[in-house]
């Protein structure tokens, strides 16, 4: 780890170097994703560590835990990979690893991994999300050519969790939603259905919540009519699942989906 930086009460960055990352395949998607693989508190082994022999030597309360983070940025010239956390006190693996993280701490991730990156033949852009997806957000900002037009959505707690740094170019419409004490994704729900959108093909990327991003989807593809494959659509949490039962029951939950697609097909 070479620094990290608070960005909002509840978001550090983290950004990685060393040698580990030469010739890193990161470039070609805006959603960009590695998982990061934390030992458990005590483990008698540290990073670089072969995970099949961890597996096959010690019991599983021993194993790493896998959390599934996306990649802010990439610099390959000084071999710097950017990832931010949200943060919330002790609470779960990765955001207080991030908040205690020193220069020199090490963390083994495999990946990368990615689907999404904005069509250039698009005529317009939809992109909307919650904290989980706003690295992916920012990262598509950084990419749109001048005269991209979009419309973003992010929702946030508070007016305090807004990333002052985030670039919105002239016709991108960016709008921040304040959570508040809201359910997770209704205000982005919301916002989402009120919004008329531009004549056209838009491309659209809806990631977040698990619920809020099911009821998007059914608008946006069953209400909207939008070509399915124009649309990058996924939950990246679920409100009341830990993060290990949620990718547990993710596979069960995207089957479940796709076949709401088939049924209104």
């Amino acid at each position: 780890m070479v620094r990290t930086e608070r960005l909002t009460p509840h978001m550090i960055r983290v950004v990685l170097g060393g040698d580990g990352l030469t010739g890193l395949g990161v470039g070609e998607f805006t959603d960009h994703y590695v998982k990061l693989m934390f030992p458990p508190p005590g483990a008698a082994y540290g990073a670089p560590y072969d995970v099949d022999q961890v597996q096959a030597e010690l019991p599983r309360d021993q194993w790493p835990v896998t959390r599934t983070y996306t990649v802010r940025a990439w610099d390959p010239a000084a071999g710097e990979l950017t990832i931010d956390f949200v943060h919330h006190g002790d609470e779960g693996v990765a955001g207080p690893w991030a908040a205690a993280a020193r220069p020199g701490d090490r963390i083994q991730f495999m990946g990368p991994g990615g689907a999404y990156t904005p069509r250039p033949d698009a005529d317009w852009h939809l992109l909307a999300g919650d904290e989980s997806a706003l690295p992916a957000i920012a990262a598509t900002l950084d990419s749109f050519p001048a005269g991209a037009r979009a419309m973003v959505f992010i929702e946030v707690a508070g007016p305090e969790e807004q990333q002052a740094d985030l670039v919105a170019g002239p016709g991108v419409d960016l709008r921040w939603l304040h959570r508040g004490d809201a359910e997770p994704g209704a205000l982005l729900v919301e916002a989402v259905r009120a919004v008329p959108l531009p004549a056209g093909d838009g491309h659209v990327f809806v990631h977040g919540e698990a619920y809020a991003v099911r009821e998007l989807r059914r608008h946006l593809r069953a209400e909207r009519g939008l070509d399915p494959a124009w649309t990058s659509v996924s939950g990246y949490w679920r409100r009341g699942d830990t993060e290990d039962r949620w990718q547990a029951g993710k596979p069960e939950w995207n089957a479940a989906i796709e076949a709401e697609d088939t049924v209104a097909s």
